[in-house]
């Protein structure tokens, strides 16, 4: 009896992670054209959709303490932002800055979640291969040591699109993410070694999302983070 609540509970714990990646994926993008996970869905496209500078230290990241962006409908028409962004317009019609920067920030949470925990299926299907390598890596590290990593995304107070951009067959929308956190490192007697649990800490992110405008897949994949200059 007990070995078949067990194995019930495992395929619940499955049945509830399969519907987080869709419910994420819906928000990113749908087939009405709105989003994809782009080049590391479609293998012709992946070398096209891998930035240079991928950042793995979700929580060491420098703080920023400016006032976010404008809102999208505060854009001025002359922004090259607003360029960028009717160049994706005309690639995919459906795409809604709005709902973009929604499911941004629902992926932001979600994948800053999962790297603390160590949750690589998670990251598996949101990022492309170079930032999941890198992400992998990190975690790895992380479990060698002995360390473990506690973090609590409080609120995210604003998701603001800074570029967009195509580049060949590819679709390149950078979000400027300004979050309350609170991050904690413990070794593994389970003593803090960086962070505190008591301390909410604003933290400024610049995460870039690309898909493929050709593929069938109309999700976005993060192929890049970073960290404000």
């Amino acid at each position: 009896m007990g070995d078949g609540f067990q194995a019930l509970d495992i395929i619940l714990f499955a049945m509830i992670a399969a519907f987080l990646v869709l419910r994420l994926r819906s928000v990113l993008g749908r087939r009405t054209g709105h989003q994809k996970r782009p080049p590391d869905a479609a293998s012709e496209s992946r070398r096209e959709s891998q930035p240079d500078d991928n950042i793995v230290e979700l929580p060491g990241r420098e703080r920023d303490s400016e006032t976010p962006a404008s809102s999208f409908d505060e854009i001025d028409p002359d922004d090259p932002v607003a360029a960028g962004l009717t160049e994706v317009k005309i690639a995919d019609p459906s795409f809604d800055p709005a709902s973009f920067a929604d499911g941004a920030s629902a992926a932001f949470e979600m994948v800053v979640q999962a790297f603390a925990e160590g949750d690589t299926k998670i990251l598996r299907g949101l990022l492309n291969d170079e930032v999941f390598d890198n992400f992998s890596m990190a975690i790895d590290e992380r479990e060698k040591a002995g360390e473990t990593l506690e973090t609590t995304v409080i609120g995210i107070k604003k998701t603001d699109i800074i570029e967009a951009r195509i580049d060949g067959r590819t679709a390149f929308v950078t979000v400027k993410v300004v979050s309350e956190q609170v991050n904690v490192t413990r070794d593994k007697e389970g003593v803090a070694i960086d962070g505190d649990e008591n301390r909410v800490t604003d933290v400024t992110d610049l995460w870039t999302f690309a898909r493929n405008m050709r593929a069938r897949d109309p999700n976005w994949t993060l192929v890049e983070t970073r960290s404000p200059n």
